[in-house]
C-alpha cells in the first residue's frame, strides 16, 4: 500500500507530465511511441499509477528535459531525517563526554 502523501505526489507528477505532453501538442499515441509503451500505459502514467515502472517516469522526464532533476530527489544533503539522526547521535556523544565520571581522582 502506497502512503497517501506518496500517492498524491505521484498523481501530481503524472498530471504534470500530461500537461507537458499537451503543451507540446503531442497526441497520446505519439507520446506513447516515444516512451516505448502502449497508450493505456501512458494513460496510467499520466494518472500517477504506482504500478507504472520508474523507467517510464524517468523516460518521460527525459522527454521534457527534466531527467537531470531525478538524482536530486534523494540527495544526501536534502535527507532531513538522516541529518536529524546524525545531530541527535552527535548530541548524545557530546553529553556522554561532558558527563563527570564517578570515581575519577583529581590531581
Amino acid at each position: 500500500m502506497l502512503p497517501p502523501a506518496a500517492a498524491k505526489a505521484l498523481r501530481g507528477l503524472g498530471e504534470n507530465l500530461a500537461i507537458a505532453r499537451g503543451r507540446r501538442r503531442e497526441s497520446q499515441r505519439t507520446w506513447a511511441r516515444r516512451l516505448g509503451c502502449s497508450v493505456p500505459t501512458l494513460i496510467r502514467l499520466e494518472r500517477g499509477d504506482p504500478g507504472v515502472g520508474m523507467g517510464l517516469y524517468a523516460t518521460a522526464l527525459w522527454l521534457i528535459g527534466r531527467v537531470a532533476a531525478l538524482p536530486e530527489l534523494a540527495a544526501p544533503g536534502e535527507d532531513r531525517g538522516a541529518l536529524e539522526g546524525e545531530v541527535r547521535a552527535a548530541l548524545k556523544r557530546r553529553a556522554r563526554r561532558a558527563a563527570p565520571s564517578h570515581g575519577r581522582r583529581e590531581p
